[in-house]
């Protein structure tokens, strides 16, 4: 659990190199896994999607394509992410606390959250006040990184540790945000801890889906 200070501080910084800096860490992956989560949701034929900690909006344009007929609010607690959220072709943007956030109960259809619950203060209420604005039967889908097992684990921890922070202090020239990028994945829950705590919130029917070897995950559950 994170200090929010901090968070949006380093964020705050990193804005206007966010979205190339992901896409060259990744390789390009992390379109694919919006992708998927594109088709989940779209699946569940939404009337309203509320897209929180939407950074710089790439998951809440990918929700954009893939359920056209829904209305879709993407909500940060960072105005700059917000900014290129908005000039990127977000159409309806907020800047909200996602841990109180301003919304009545039982508001939206799904609530989507990419890498973003694990920069919060505190998991457990957040994904409790989640599940306070998603109406009964609704969804929500949390996407963020994970740590894999098997012979990925080592690879990708010194991926994650030694060479990730060093490209991506050439690149935004904040290397301490990437530096605290990978101490947050690495004490993140993932696999049968998330789902243990998404349950443990109230929610039902909770699955998780690995990406990529485990390097990213798919949580969804039902409120």
């Amino acid at each position: 659990m994170q200090d929010p200070g901090f968070v949006k501080d380093a964020f705050s910084k990193i804005a206007d190199r966010y979205v190339l800096t992901n896409h060259v860490l990744s390789m390009g992956t992390d379109i694919l896994w919006r992708k998927k989560v594109g088709r989940i949701v779209s699946n569940w034929a939404p009337e309203n999607i509320l897209d929180v900690a939407t950074g710089t909006g790439d998951l809440a344009l990918e929700l954009q394509k893939a359920c056209p007929d829904a209305e879709l609010l993407a909500s940060d607690f960072c105005p700059e992410m917000l900014a290129h959220a908005k000039d990127r072709g977000v159409r309806q943007t907020m800047v909200v606390d996602a841990m109180q956030m301003p919304f009545d109960d039982d508001t939206c259809d799904v609530l989507t959250v990419a890498f973003g619950l694990r920069n919060m203060a505190d998991y457990p209420a957040a994904l409790s006040e989640m599940r306070r604005v998603i109406r009964p039967g609704g969804h929500v889908l949390v996407l963020d990184f994970s740590i894999p097992t098997g012979l990925l684990e080592k690879p990708y921890a010194f991926y994650l540790n030694k060479v990730l922070p060093k490209i991506a202090g050439v690149l935004t020239g904040e290397e301490e945000a990437y530096s605290y990028l990978a101490g947050s994945i690495a004490d993140f829950p993932s696999g049968q801890k998330m789902l243990e705590l998404i349950e443990d919130q109230g929610y039902s029917d909770a699955q998780w889906i690995p990406l990529t070897g485990g390097i990213a995950s798919v949580y969804i559950a039902s409120a």
